[in-house]
């Protein structure tokens, strides 16, 4: 990883990444194109962000964590790209990227795997007890005589989008031989392609033992995963969610878990980030909680961060935004 000692001031082009680190080889691409790297601590509030965009004067922005907003986006008259370490472009204001003609883009596939792998990690812990059963041994408890256990094989997940981490979910699902439903109507063919069944949301929901999610944050995917939803579930079925907080409406998601009207959840990721200390969630025995972090590991952290670099060196060079990887009004929302 690198740090501040990266920027030298003598470069002809700056860009600020909204965190304390990125990859070193990241930093040696950008430096190698004459870009100088600058940093601001993860979770900066706006307003600080974008007077130190202004002060420096930044031709682009690298997103790692906390809120770009229009106050940012305007900060720095010689911005031309802001792009996300990172897929998930939910705490940027596109809208306010727009009008000033800034693309947004994304990362795409770049934690992929990193984030499918932690999906499934959360929903075995889960499916097999694990938290539950080392809080009571740790209790004094010995629950041998009582226990019986879930199996993985033969159970049924649903992924909520099949983009490129959906589609690596399901291949390590399959691999472990559970039976794979699939909701996305952005792409109704790709499922039955890999070998999956494409289903509706609510066939989705009352037939999963693990509901898994994997779309972004849109207008139309806000709350989807609501009271009436989770109550469709089965007593014993699970929701994970790596993908972004408002996904699930976390007031119907606290019902459920107090009445053990679902057996539990796994998140990695919150309508509020960081969430708040004293939330209600915390009490609930049956939820396994990470703190936004599936998508970050050595190997797609790299990835990351030389993805994010050769779109800031592409777009300052002149070249036009990559279609795939653009952020749309029309497609995202800002939290």
């Amino acid at each position: 990883m690198a740090d501040l000692s990266a920027a030298t001031g003598q470069r002809g082009r700056r860009i600020l990444v909204t965190h304390n680190t990125i990859a070193a080889s990241a930093v040696a691409l950008l430096n190698a194109n004459d870009i100088d790297v600058y940093f601001s601590p993860p979770y900066t509030p706006s307003d600080a962000v974008a007077a130190r965009c202004a002060e420096l004067g930044v031709d682009a922005i690298m997103v790692r964590q906390g809120q770009i907003n229009a106050e940012v986006i305007n900060a720095s008259p010689k911005l031309k790209v802001i792009v996300k370490h990172g897929v998930g472009v939910d705490n940027v204001d596109i809208a306010a990227a727009a009008a000033r003609g800034v693309p947004v883009l994304r990362s795409m596939g770049s934690n992929a795997l990193a984030v499918a792998e932690h999906s499934i990690a959360l929903a075995i812990a889960l499916l097999k007890q694990l938290p539950t059963l080392d809080k009571a041994i740790k209790g004094g408890a010995w629950p041998k005589p009582s226990f019986i256990g879930r199996d993985i094989a033969g159970s049924v997940i649903g992924l909520v989008g099949f983009g490129s981490i959906g589609k690596e979910t399901g291949r390590l699902a399959a691999a472990l031989g559970m039976t794979v439903l699939v909701f996305d109507p952005m792409t109704p063919q790709a499922a039955s392609d890999c070998g999956f069944e494409p289903v509706t949301l609510d066939d989705l929901v009352s037939r999963a033992d693990i509901v898994s999610l994997h779309c972004p944050l849109t207008n139309e995917t806000r709350n989807l995963i609501n009271a009436a939803r989770i109550e469709q579930m089965k007593s014993d079925a699970i929701i994970v969610n790596t993908a972004r907080g408002g996904i699930i409406d976390e007031a119907a998601l606290l019902d459920a878990l107090a009445r053990k009207r679902i057996a539990g959840a796994g998140l990695d990721s919150f309508s509020v980030e960081p969430p708040p200390v004293d939330s209600p969630l915390w009490a609930m025995d049956n939820l396994l909680v990470t703190s936004h972090v599936a998508g970050v590991t050595k190997g797609s952290a790299i990835q990351m961060a030389e993805t994010a670099a050769r779109h800031i060196i592409s777009v300052l060079d002149g070249a036009p935004a990559d279609e795939r990887s653009l952020a749309r009004v029309s497609e995202l929302s800002a939290s």
